[in-house]
């Protein structure tokens, strides 16, 4: 299912001012996973050691927010979304962030349970 991003920040794509980009995050192929990936990986220059996951990856959900847009505009190019600035990033990469949680086609929120939890032992000793 497309979705709408609008743009706060019109971007020039082939010559013309775009300020609304179709996207669907469940379109993105493997290829374009690997791409997003190894472009959020070309990015870290530290030479210190971090423990990156695809929860913490921000530049990953970036790229996979872009991917969300290319998939349904072929005719997109990544340097074309890379002109993005302001708001536009967070709210883009906010698809690739609900694309790595499998969230897809909700809010980011926490599922609601009718259920009762169950109550664990306590392990704990006495002081």
């Amino acid at each position: 299912m497309k979705d709408t991003l609008t743009l706060e920040n019109p971007i020039l794509i082939n010559g013309k001012e775009v300020s609304e980009l179709t996207y669907d995050a469940k379109e993105i192929t493997a290829l374009q996973f690997s791409e997003a990936c190894a472009r959020s990986a070309a990015l870290d220059k530290t030479k210190t050691f971090a423990f990156k996951m695809r929860e913490n990856d921000y530049a990953l959900h970036l790229y996979l927010g872009f991917m969300a847009i290319i998939a349904v505009n072929p005719d997109i190019d990544v340097s074309d979304l890379e002109r993005m600035k302001g708001q536009d990033i967070n709210r883009t990469a906010n698809i690739g962030l609900l694309f790595t949680l499998g969230r897809l086609g909700g809010a980011l929120q926490e599922k609601n349970s009718d259920a009762l939890s169950e109550n664990t032992a306590d392990t704990s000793t006495p002081a």
